[in-house]
């Protein structure tokens, strides 16, 4: 007998897209309340998707994505496999891995936080800008903040920005070596990602997030400062032209900046 059955109290909804296997969505609906199980959190809802490329021979075909509200806080992971079952399989561990991550992340230090929860506190969903309290030609760098750089996936990435609330996470892309960062199209609401250099070509093709549009711009801090001055951004990535690493400027809610560069 399954001894994992509905809970009346928490709700998990499954949605499908595309041609997705008969027995898939109960069979995440299971994995779900099992990623779910050793949450001692009020759990509020579970909400996962299923989707399957209609073109078998794609890569990658089958992707699963979940979001839990534990007491009000979103905690997602995303996910690619070659079969649905696998995708739902590898869901459960990456999402369990994410709720058990983010107990132990409150007052802890991790890949980048202080400093990006400083650039993303007050407006940490896209759109909301910070507020601006010095005239733009008085912005300076005020802050500045160094740190080793996780090596991770892009997909890995956004769940790590996601499941903070972040605006933006700084990384260096697993594959490629290069420093690069993920945030979310404020016109779109699309996960994209950019890196200092050529763009990976395994970016290109990955079905979770997309490319940054805008090429990356190769520039001393200075004409960073200028642009955010002439642009209004909330952020700026940018490759440094002395060390050719990525680094973030970013507005502070005091409508000075701060810096964020990886740790040598």
């Amino acid at each position: 007998m399954n001894r994992l059955k509905s809970s009346p109290i928490v709700d998990v909804l499954v949605n499908s897209r595309g041609p997705v296997p008969e027995g898939a969505s109960d069979y995440a609906r299971e994995k779900m309340l099992a990623a779910i199980a050793h949450v001692s959190s009020p759990v509020l809802a579970v909400r996962a998707q299923l989707t399957q490329a209609a073109n078998p021979s794609a890569s990658r075909p089958a992707t699963a994505q979940a979001v839990v509200d534990v007491n009000g806080r979103p905690v997602r992971a995303h996910v690619a496999a070659d079969t649905m079952f696998e995708a739902v399989d590898l869901l459960q561990d990456r999402l369990a891995a994410r709720l058990a991550r983010t107990r132990r992340h409150v007052g802890s230090e991790h890949r980048g936080g202080p400093a990006a929860e400083e650039a993303s506190r007050g407006h940490r969903r896209h759109g909301r800008r910070p507020d601006r309290q010095q005239p733009a030609e008085e912005r300076r760098v005020v802050r500045h903040k160094s740190f080793g750089l996780g090596l991770q996936t892009p997909e890995d990435a956004v769940i790590d920005m996601e499941s903070m609330g972040y605006d933006f996470w700084l990384f260096t892309d697993m594959a490629s070596g290069r420093d690069s960062v993920v945030y979310r199209d404020g016109r779109t609401g699309r996960h994209r990602v950019a890196s200092a250099g050529a763009v990976s070509p395994a970016h290109e093709a990955g079905p979770l997030l997309g490319v940054g549009s805008a090429p990356v711009p190769e520039c001393s801090l200075d004409d960073a400062v200028r642009r955010m001055r002439l642009t209004g951004l909330p952020f700026l990535f940018f490759a440094d032209s002395a060390t050719g690493r990525g680094r973030v400027l970013y507005h502070r809610r005091d409508g000075h900046y701060g810096l964020i560069t990886p740790a040598r």
